[in-house]
């Protein structure tokens, strides 16, 4: 595996542990900060900028009183500034004193800026047994 690779897939885990830790601080450091970030959760509708990204998590991390996210890579990708990250996304989580269990699959997209990995899109979608 590559340096770059591995660069990439190490961002991509941090945005998940920023995930499960509801952490918010880990979060903002995983993600490009600008307008053109994407993110689309599952059901969900297009949230885009990072201000509406970063107020999306909010939400969720308020709403969740426990996570786990348990992630299979299926494939990934890294071109010079561009790459992506494609994951199954298998979620346990505690709302309203309810286990929920959910499944999806995600699609992770960064860029390489100033010498750093970042986040830029965020897309998953529910998959149905």
């Amino acid at each position: 595996m590559n340096e770059e690779r591995q660069n990439v897939l190490d961002v991509n885990d941090t945005f998940y542990r920023a995930f499960e830790k509801q952490d918010i601080t880990l979060m903002n450091q995983t993600w490009w900060q600008g307008e053109g970030s994407i993110c689309i959760h599952p059901g969900s509708n297009i949230i885009k900028g990072w201000d509406e990204i970063r107020a999306s998590w909010e939400k969720i991390f308020k709403n969740t009183e426990y996570i786990e996210i348990n992630t299979e890579i299926v494939a990934s990708e890294v071109d010079y500034a561009v790459a992506y990250v494609i994951v199954i996304e298998n979620v346990m989580q505690v709302r309203k004193k309810r286990k929920l269990e959910a499944k999806s699959l995600a699609t992770n997209s960064f860029r390489k800026m100033a010498q750093q990995w970042y986040l830029v899109h965020h897309h998953g979608s529910p998959i149905m047994s």
